[in-house]
């Protein structure tokens, strides 16, 4: 190790002492200067390196190198006259060309490392896969495409000869005759089919040093290819399908003239095909006017219009879309649906919905059992909800017990006389959903929606978690204006309704990834209650199992007891992750196998299939919620389905029955693709 001595702590000692740290061999024993203020004893002092206002009597000291900076001539020949023997003296004009130095290679370097990993980054972007190799036949070059392709990472294959990666690979040939190779078919041992082109790489001297394939996935080419069969049977499959479809179906031309109708199109309409095909589309309009030609006008579908047709002028909806091919407009297609039946049905539908989210209403706080201090904290939070006017959100797990806090909620407020008008967030298609919460407004009429129905009552929005950033703006009204605009209506209605909404999601991490808006949440969670899982309040589990076998019974028709000692330390054991909903089902299909003349529901009564207890052999892999343990089986069954099709897509949609735009969206979310 050599000690050094800097002498002067201006700019140039401070840059040198930043240098000589980096170095392993090199150490700063002191550095002198006569301004304390001097930038290079504050680094001094960070870095515990002794800093001294005189020299002279640090020449005594270990010191093997002495290096002038202070740029004071007079300094230099009094340090050459006192230096030890053994020590060397740099004055500063060497010092500081050392600094610029190597200043200047770091400079180079970084840009040396920029350009480097703008190469890498390329190298590892591009969608083509790319495999190098050098004289010796080794891989040198090996991107993420080839990894993807080949299902080897590159850890695994730079510094290996190409025939243990690509055991087919014909780049050492290429390297041997020097001559270019093009667009050559080739199946990895991955199964993926590639086509490829094959380089020799030559350096500038004109010497070969390697050979270099780049090379692109087709094997989807392939599938589409092999699906695209016979023409003519594909047609007819197609008009059997028009043909048996109770929707009526109707093409025109690019002209507007009839071009083929099916059979339900005469059902509905009362038109013949003599009466139809070759004449204009306004032939079978009764009342308003042809949407055909307004799409042949528009070049763009029109959805969902209420029209009047046929002869007997029955209530359709019409949906028509262009026929667009090669960019060019060809004509229209068009399915009319006939609403006279469906508009009772939805009446019904209506009436039955309005009496289902009436019911059960009665609810009240005794109907939840518990004594754990867990539950007792949440049912004194639950009650302050309910003598106070303000919108409540509800946290926990599935299955933990969130809609009957709702109802309970309500049951107690000052609102319990009128409506509780329940919301499942997660089972609506959005514009459904729209329409179920504020109502429509079509030809003048207007449909109430939930929100208007239950005028002083109360709304639980189950799920909440679920709704599309859109819904979400619109509650968010609902919650500041106490107002809300039916769909596809343009005037502002009152509403006064409560709002209790609940979510099993992380509502946090959803904002974090901007999939819930924050002033909704802010807005929600003014009074935020969490119902503990099950697994936290084990001490409730013997209450609650005694109360849902009272109802069980009076379900099946049972007379069932109570439970044995080991059957309840059995479900104890378990940690509920449905909660008390998979309490419930649990109970319930033991009670199925009961003898009739039993009493007393017994260990061996338990599904096994459903509660797994600790003792038994239970990896890791098996814990979690219900939905994620189906969907580690459901991954692990296309995993399975892809290795035995060989990796084709098509043949594994077949073999699972399930269509192949489905099984590209389940790959996708499983990582597969």
């Amino acid at each position: 190790m050599q000690n050094i001595l800097i002498i002067g702590a201006g700019n140039g000692g401070f840059a040198l002492l930043k240098l000589i740290q980096q170095a392993d061999h090199l150490q700063v024993k002191a550095i002198v200067d006569i301004d304390e203020k001097a930038p290079g004893l504050k680094l001094a002092k960070v870095m515990n390196i002794p800093t001294y206002k005189e020299w002279e009597p640090l020449l005594d000291g270990d010191i093997q190198i002495i290096i002038d900076v202070t740029g004071n001539k007079e300094v230099f020949p009094e340090l050459l006259a006192n230096r030890p023997a053994t020590a060397v003296l740099i004055p500063g004009e060497i010092a500081n060309l050392l600094v610029s130095l190597l200043d200047e290679k770091n400079k180079y370097i970084n840009i040396i490392d920029h350009k480097t990993m703008m190469q890498e980054l390329i190298f590892d972007s591009v969608e083509e896969g790319m495999i190098g190799i050098d004289d010796q036949g080794i891989v040198n070059l090996f991107n993420k495409s080839a990894e993807k392709m080949t299902r080897i990472s590159v850890g695994n294959a730079i510094g290996k000869h190409v025939h243990e990666v690509i055991s087919s690979s014909e780049l050492p040939r290429v390297f041997d005759s020097g001559r270019v190779e093009l667009n050559k078919e080739l199946t990895l041992e991955s199964g993926t089919k590639v086509v490829t082109s094959r380089y020799p790489m030559i350096n500038e001297e004109g010497k070969q040093v390697g050979a270099v394939a780049v090379f692109k996935d087709i094997s989807e080419v392939v599938r589409l290819a092999e699906e695209i069969t016979n023409l003519t049977e594909i047609q007819k499959m197609l008009e059997a399908i028009i043909h048996s479809s109770d929707d009526a179906i109707s093409v025109v031309d690019e002209e507007g003239k009839g071009i083929l109708i099916n059979p339900a199109y005469t059902r509905i309409t009362g038109f013949s095909e003599s009466e139809v095909i070759g004449k204009p589309a306004t032939a079978d309009i009764s009342e308003g006017e042809s949407i055909h030609l307004k799409v042949l006008q528009t070049r763009k579908p029109i959805r969902g219009v209420n029209l009047r047709v046929g002869k007997q002028k029955k209530d359709v909806i019409v949906n028509v879309a262009p026929i667009i091919v090669n960019q060019q407009l060809i004509g229209s297609v068009g399915v009319i649906h006939d609403m006279t039946e469906m508009r009772g049905l939805m009446k019904e539908l209506d009436h039955a919905r309005t009496l289902i989210r009436t019911l059960g209403a009665t609810y009240s706080f005794k109907d939840i059992v518990g004594t754990s201090k867990e539950i007792n904290f949440t049912i004194e939070q639950a009650k302050l909800a309910s003598s106070v006017p303000v919108t409540v959100l509800l946290r926990g797990e599935v299955g933990a017990g969130k809609d009957l806090f709702a109802l309970a909620i309500h049951s107690e407020s000052d609102r319990s006389a009128h409506p509780f008008l329940r919301v499942n967030c997660s089972s609506w298609e959005e514009h459904l959903l729209e329409t179920e919460l504020f109502g429509s407004a079509e030809d003048g009429f207007i449909q109430p929606g939930i929100l208007e129905q239950a005028t002083n009552g109360t709304v639980f929005l189950d799920e909440v978690g679920e709704l599309r950033k859109k819904t979400q703006a619109k509650l968010l009204r609902v919650l500041r204006e106490n107002a809300i605009i039916p769909v596809g209506g343009t005037t502002s209605i009152p509403v006064d309704v409560r709002i209790i909404a609940s979510s099993s999601l992380n509502l946090e991490k959803a904002m974090r990834e901007s999939t819930f808006r924050e002033d909704f949440y802010f807005q929600l969670n003014l009074l935020p209650i969490h119902i503990p899982p099950l697994r936290n309040r084990k001490q409730d589990i013997p209450a609650i199992a005694e109360h849902l076998l009272v109802r069980l019974n009076q379900e099946f028709g049972r007379n069932i007891e109570g439970f044995s000692e080991k059957a309840m330390e059995s479900l104890l054991l378990y940690d509920w992750p449905g909660n008390v909903r998979e309490l419930e089902n649990v109970i319930s299909r033991s009670m199925i196998f009961l003898q009739p003349n039993d009493r007393i529901l017994e260990e061996y009564h338990l599904p096994k299939s459903m509660l797994v207890l600790p003792s038994e052999d239970v990896g890791e892999a098996s814990l979690g919620t219900l939905a994620e343990q189906m969907d580690e089986m459901e991954k692990k069954v296309l995993e399975h389905a892809l290795k035995v099709s060989g990796g084709n897509k098509s043949r594994t949609a077949k073999q699972l029955n399930i269509s192949l735009r489905t099984l590209y969206y389940k790959l996708e979310k499983y990582h597969l693709a």
